[in-house]
């Protein structure tokens, strides 16, 4: 079971505020223990939102939207992505993330889909020949 530990945009995250020498510690510490347990995939920091667009469809028209976004509760400043045999095992893992802010702070944890979730049909095999979605 994969599952992507989202991190919370900040004003400060959105502001292209770094983190603190001690956050990036914690944070390093806590992937080193998810790479020697094994289940670590990825992880990574995102860009505030002011570098970054959106593409909107309406009505079958393309829009595309550049930064930055209004909502900050709303946006992502990093991930991390899991792979463990439970749910309670992902919980277990994701009790002890640091607090990624300055202040207070918020993750959200969301299981990914395997293709074998969709069953089986030609167009899902294209996706396992691309080893997307695949389990490593």
């Amino acid at each position: 079971m994969r599952f992507m530990i989202l991190v919370k945009a900040t004003r400060d995250s959105e502001a292209g505020v770094m983190p603190t020498e001690e956050l990036l510690s914690a944070m390093a510490g806590y992937h080193e223990q998810l790479t020697k347990a094994g289940v670590l995939l990825d992880g990574n920091g995102l860009q505030p939102s002011a570098k970054g667009w959106r593409i909107k469809w309406t009505g079958g028209k393309k829009t595309i939207v550049d930064g930055p976004f209004a909502e900050t509760k709303e946006l992502v400043a990093g991930y991390t992505i899991i792979e463990v045999k439970s749910r309670e095992e992902a919980l277990e893992w994701t009790r002890r993330f640091p607090n990624p802010s300055f202040g207070d702070g918020e993750i959200e944890i969301r299981q990914m889909f395997e293709l074998e979730d969709f069953g089986e049909s030609a167009t899902l095999d294209r996706f396992r020949e691309m080893e997307m979605g695949v389990k490593k």
